[in-house]
């Protein structure tokens, strides 16, 4: 298991390269709808804040089962976000 601090380090890197690829569609597709592209973006800061938050207070006593449903959480709202994503192309 990693180290809190490293896996914080992990998730903000997976933001970080998410919200790049997204002000990158918002600046060379002129017909993605503006509107949509914020709320993507504001939906991958609000997902950063609420899974650093996570970590930040783990379940005592189920310690291996939190981080399991944190990872599971995780790639699916960033599925999520990817197919989003991907509908303004």
């Amino acid at each position: 298991m990693a180290k809190r601090r490293i896996l914080k380090k992990s998730i903000n890197y997976i933001i970080g390269d998410l919200f790049t690829e997204c002000v990158y569609i918002r600046l060379t597709l002129p017909e993605a709808e503006q509107a949509k592209t914020d709320q993507i973006m504001t939906d991958i800061l609000n997902l950063q804040d609420d899974f650093v938050s996570r970590i930040s207070h783990t379940e005592p006593g189920n310690v291996k089962g939190f981080y399991k449903k944190l990872h599971e959480d995780f790639n699916a709202k960033v599925d999520g976000i990817l197919e989003a994503m991907g509908q303004l192309k």
